[in-house]
């Protein structure tokens, strides 16, 4: 019979639960921490710089400056983007553009 294992609130505050420290799944080498910290600290994107160029490639001439729907929507505004959400989406199917703008509206 197994004995019983204390789990600490630390070990499940980081995201290990019971079934994979059973499991002996668990790898607790210093590298796999390291980078849990560097993802967690990693620059979120700049709206001017990477996030807007991808409306613009993607949404011109109708949502800039003299376009059709620029005075309803306007994608060189951020708090467009953040107010639409996923819904920008239907037009921008690239994965890693899509992966930026959830960085973005994550922040």
């Amino acid at each position: 019979m197994r004995a019983a294992i204390f789990i600490s609130p630390l070990f499940l505050a980081l995201g290990f639960g019971a079934r994979h420290y059973a499991s002996e799944r668990l790898s607790l080498k210093p590298q796999n921490f390291a980078t849990s910290a560097v993802a967690s600290t990693a620059k979120k994107p700049d709206f001017a710089t990477q996030i807007k160029p991808i409306f613009q490639a993607r949404c011109q001439p109708c949502h800039f400056p003299g376009g059709k729907v620029y005075e309803r929507l306007p994608f060189d505004k951020p708090e467009t983007i953040t107010r639409l959400g996923t819904k920008l989406f239907t037009r921008i199917k690239d994965e890693k553009e899509q992966r930026l703008i959830r960085e973005f509206l994550a922040q």
